[in-house]
Formats: structure tokens, C-alpha cells, sequence
């Protein structure tokens, strides 16, 4: 049985949905908690104690836990619910970036403010918390990194381009930070999940009540990828999705390509282009070693 007795668990945006089976369960494993949410709605407007109902159950249920409603988006708030970890339960083991909100529009209709909101919260804040527990992480050589991702941002969903940009960005913070951590006991991945939670009411073609959750896409079943991910078993630098009950992983691929003498222009590109395009022998560039297929 997976337990993280002795570890300590930060998990954001804990409030309700998928954060909230996150910390539940890591509770009932064992794991000293501390639940952040806004307590705002999905646009990241009002508040509410949503955080600290959580905590009261992980705390009910025989487990330890400390609530706390800081916003990701702001470094000096995320800087705090680090330093809450390490005052309340002396060290931080787990995060995990689950906070964040929508402001689905397409690309022509929304705003600028909208985009960068929705770019803060999801991208930054999650930039934001992770340093604010690397050093300690990097001190005790330990640590687990969770970013979530989404299939809006590694594949594309209409009307999300913010939403899409901020979590495409998590691969690529995923990437170096996996790197970086190697030689520290520090490992970082991206979660990918899907289930029916307030984000994807938005959808009423779906027809999703986030209230009475479909079984087979309840967020409970996104939480064993989070388990894993933060486990002692965990890979690095990899992509795990779950989404409704199925689980897999995606992966960047590149073809050898063409090379070209320093002369060339574009229309010896052109001429070449079948075989720039073509992916039938494309390789995974998921271990550092394979980078240099790009070079070659």
C-alpha cells in the first residue's frame, strides 16, 4: 500500500473538485496537509472558507491538516503557504499545482486582462509555489512536483487559448525543472486529468452537474495519478493522464528531419518537405540523451 506517512502535502486550488479528492486521500494516507483555495468561483472571483471545510474533514477523519485561502497568483502569498508547511508540520515534501480558473472565450473575443489573469493563475502560480519549496525540497534532497496540464493546452480545445497557453507552458516547466532536480532527489511531472468538476460544467452540451458527478468521471478517479506522481516510485519528467477512468501517458516525438548545406533557401526546404514531415520513424525525446536528435 502507497502511504505518505512523515510527508507533508501542499495542495492548491483543494477547495473543491479534484484538489479536494486530492487531499482527501492524502489525508487518509497518512500525510500532513495543508489545503489552499481562494474560495472563489471558476472565473477566480469572491471567496469563500472552502479550504478550511476541507481541512475540518481530513482532521474528522484522524488525519492532520492546516487550511490556508492565499492566491497562487501572487509570489509573496505563495511564498506564505510554503512557510505555513514548514512552521506547522517542519519540512514540505508534495506539491501539487492543481489551482486555477477559466475564462473561456475565443481568441478574437477575449482580453487581454482575461488572458493574463488566466495565464497568472494557472502558469505562474504554479511557477510561483514550486520555487517558494524548491530550496527546501533541494536542502533535504527530496521533493515531488506535480503540474497540472490539461489536454486543452497538449492538444487543442476551441475557445481556450489562454487556458490552452498556460497549461501547454507546464510541459515546458516540466521539462527543465525535471532536469534540474535529478541530482537533488526531485522529481516533476504533469498530471493530466478530466472529470466532471465545475470547469467542465461550463460545457451544456455535456449536460455535467459537478454537484452529482457522473461515476465513472468522478474526480476521485484523477487522485490515483496525483498518488503516484507524488509517490516514492515516481518517475520524472513525464505526462500521466487521467481522465475518467482511463489512464495513459503522452509523449513528445521527433522525426531525424533533413539537413540542409548553409546555403540553402527555402525552396530546397520545399523540395525536402515529405521528409521533414514524415513521423513514421519519429522517436520519443522523453530521456535527455534523445535531445540530440534534434542536431543531428
Amino acid at each position: 500500500m502507497i502511504d505518505f506517512k512523515d510527508r507533508v502535502v501542499l495542495v492548491t486550488g483543494a477547495g473543491g473538485g479534484i484538489g479536494r479528492e486530492h487531499a482527501l486521500e492524502f489525508g487518509r494516507r497518512g500525510a500532513q496537509v495543508v489545503v489552499n483555495d481562494l474560495g472563489s468561483d471558476i472565473r477566480g472571483e469572491g471567496s469563500s472558507d472552502l479550504a478550511a471545510r476541507v481541512a475540518a474533514e481530513i482532521n474528522t477523519a484522524g488525519g492532520q491538516a492546516v487550511s490556508n485561502n492565499f492566491s497562487v497568483s501572487d509570489p509573496e502569498q505563495a511564498k506564505a503557504m510554503v512557510k505555513q508547511a514548514i512552521d506547522e508540520f517542519g519540512r514540505i515534501d508534495v506539491v501539487i499545482n492543481n489551482a486555477g480558473i477559466l475564462r473561456n472565450r475565443t481568441f478574437k473575443n477575449t482580453t487581454t486582462d482575461d488572458f493574463k489573469l488566466v495565464v497568472e493563475v494557472h502558469l505562474l502560480g504554479s511557477a510561483y509555489v514550486t520555487h517558494a519549496a524548491w530550496p527546501f525540497m533541494y536542502e533535504q534532497n527530496y521533493g515531488r512536483v506535480i503540474l497540472t496540464s490539461s489536454v486543452s493546452g497538449i492538444f487543442g480545445q476551441f475557445g481556450q487559448s489562454a487556458y490552452g497557453a498556460a497549461k501547454m507552458g507546464m510541459l515546458g516547466l516540466m521539462n527543465v525543472l525535471s532536469l534540474e532536480g535529478r541530482s537533488h532527489g526531485i522529481k516533476v511531472n504533469c498530471l493530466s486529468p478530466g472529470a466532471d468538476t465545475r470547469m467542465t460544467a461550463l460545457d451544456k452540451e455535456l449536460g455535467i452537474n459537478p454537484d452529482k458527478p457522473r461515476p465513472q468521471s468522478h474526480p476521485k478517479l484523477v487522485t490515483p495519478v496525483a498518488l503516484f506522481l507524488a509517490s516514492e516510485q515516481a518517475p520524472t519528467g513525464m505526462v500521466i493522464h487521467g481522465l475518467s477512468g482511463r489512464y495513459l501517458r503522452s509523449e513528445t516525438y521527433a522525426n531525424k528531419g533533413i539537413a540542409l548545406s548553409p546555403d540553402a533557401v527555402v525552396e530546397d526546404l520545399v523540395e525536402n518537405i515529405d521528409e521533414v514531415l514524415d513521423m513514421s520513424s519519429a522517436r520519443a525525446l522523453s530521456e535527455p540523451g534523445n535531445i540530440s536528435l534534434l542536431g543531428n
